[in-house]
């Protein structure tokens, strides 16, 4: 199944197949190690839209809602 960050469940997996936004949103994500092909995990989030944590090759990093949105992954179920 595949939707956004924000639907995974904590403790979830998937792998990243699309970002849905420009250049500089690409880029910047890129830089923390968001990318195509590349497995995450949700660590936790906040309630009503806060920010999202999230695993990636053992670094966590928390982005905020509306990039989390944005980055459409293959949900392990």
């Amino acid at each position: 199944m595949i939707a956004d960050i924000t639907h995974l469940e904590t403790k979830e997996s998937g792998v990243v197949v699309e970002i849905r936004g420009g250049v500089g949103l690409i880029e910047r994500l890129q830089s923390m190690g968001i990318r195509v092909d590349k497995k995450i995990t949700k660590i936790s989030s906040h309630f009503w839209g806060g920010p999202q944590t999230i695993e990636i090759d053992n670094f966590k990093v928390a982005i905020g809602h509306g990039m989390a949105k944005k980055i459409m992954v293959d949900i392990d179920r």
